[in-house]
């Protein structure tokens, strides 16, 4: 599932795929695959995401019921 909401946070702060990257010390494709649904994060490399784009778990990794 596309991660829609990482995608519009790191927008939100005018962070390209590469500047999340750097600031998570992961490389860009892992940015990216994480985006498209690609790659299932491990929870601290989730933590230190949120921490960069200040928002909570929840409002970044947590899945919508449909």
């Amino acid at each position: 599932m596309k991660n829609l909401k990482l995608k519009a946070a790191r927008a939100a702060m005018d962070l390209s795929q590469q500047d999340l990257a750097d600031k998570v010390g992961v490389s860009r494709q892992t940015i990216n695959a994480i985006e498209k649904g690609d790659y299932n994060p491990t929870i601290n490399l989730c933590r230190s995401i949120c921490k960069v784009l200040g928002r909570t778990l929840d409002e970044i990794f947590w899945e919508d019921e449909e």
